[in-house]
């Protein structure tokens, strides 16, 4: 992967991280809402997970540990806000969705240094 690719990667995680936070800690009337809760949970965190994947490809268990201390916390912090609540499903749909995105990375790459690998060998082929 291009390392401009990989540099838009690492932005666009740690952008999504900052969002996610800032929606979850906001006040639930502020919380922008477009489909079902659960579903938006996992769709946040699986797209945090799949672009610190791409950002960060030798990096997995970080990843990994960030993307679980990162739901459990949000989710604990929400606890101490008036109007929000903190849940353990919540938390679970969150590091889920994550582990998916990071999964889809893995395989994302591992599709794209294959083709590599192939391109590598036929352009080989072809100068021998």
């Amino acid at each position: 992967m291009s390392i401009m690719i990989q540099k838009i990667c690492r932005i666009a995680g740690w952008l999504a991280l900052a969002l996610i936070a800032f929606v979850t800690l906001s006040p639930i009337y502020d919380r922008p809402s477009i489909a079902n809760p659960h579903l938006e949970h996992f769709a946040a965190f699986a797209l945090l997970g799949l672009a610190l994947m791409l950002g960060y490809p030798r990096r997995m268990l970080p990843i990994a540990l960030l993307i679980i201390g990162s739901a459990f916390t949000l989710e604990a912090i929400q606890l101490l806000t008036p109007d929000r609540h903190g849940r353990v499903l919540d938390a679970l749909v969150k590091v889920v969705g994550g582990l998916g995105g990071i999964a889809t990375g893995r395989i994302v790459l591992t599709i794209m240094q294959d083709q590599v690998e192939r391109f590598r060998k036929l352009r080989g082929q072809s100068a021998g």
